[in-house]
């Protein structure tokens, strides 16, 4: 492990800023927020003793970007100030996809993805699912989008959720309503028709808590 650099006042200052920000905003602030914040005199001095802190590994930054700091741990990987939750797979919101096997999304994550911090709750056990199709694109759903699913049985009429079709071993990304001995499975395209099925042929695998857009 590579042993760090002293860091001059200046530095500790900038440091605790930065990680005091991120904690508290869910994203860095940029080079003139240090300056202010640091007392320090132009952005210029603080920019150079952001490339001091790179090139001693304590942050990474992309100079481009407004606010392209990322803090790094004692190994020069991310620190991670934000919540990170796994994606893992792709939802249909369309025709069903092949889906899980019945116990559930078990593989590997394909990525992981960070939240602000006010959507993240450790109780919930998130995780995400990468949307494929349109058929939710009335509830502001597009194609690609993540969707944040909190892991449950219990959902009500109306609920977004993940629908296991057992039969079928297909899932698919609708809002629930139970009818009877059966249930329907809405989309919210207007193009596209309901999903109708046996109540004993579906099971709820989470509900829809939050989107993150693709842009």
């Amino acid at each position: 492990m590579k042993t760090k650099k002293k860091l001059s006042p200046k530095q500790e200052r900038m440091l605790e800023f930065i990680r005091g920000f991120m904690a508290e905003n869910g994203l860095p602030p940029t080079v003139r927020d240090i300056q202010y914040a640091c007392g320090i005199s132009s952005t210029s001095v603080v920019d150079y003793n952001l490339r001091l802190l790179q090139r001693d590994g304590f942050l990474r930054r992309r100079p481009d970007v407004a606010r392209g700091i990322e803090l790094l741990d004692k190994e020069g990987r991310s620190a991670g100030f934000l919540p990170q939750i796994p994606v893992m797979g792709y939802i249909a919101a369309g025709e069903p996809l092949p889906g899980p096997s019945n116990d559930g999304w078990t593989q590997e994550p394909i990525e992981t993805v960070e939240l602000p911090r006010h959507m993240a709750d450790s109780k919930k056990n998130l995780y995400a699912l990468r949307v494929k199709g349109t058929s939710m694109i009335d509830a502001l759903i597009d194609d690609g989008d993540l969707v944040l699913v909190e892991p449950t049985h219990d959902v009500r009429n109306g609920d977004m959720t993940v629908a296991w079709l057992k039969l079928e071993q297909e899932a698919t990304l609708k809002r629930i309503y139970r009818e009877g001995s059966r249930v329907r499975l809405q989309p919210a395209n207007s193009q596209m028709e309901p999903i109708y099925t046996d109540a004993s042929n579906v099971e709820t695998r989470g509900r829809v808590v939050a989107v993150l857009r693709t842009l």
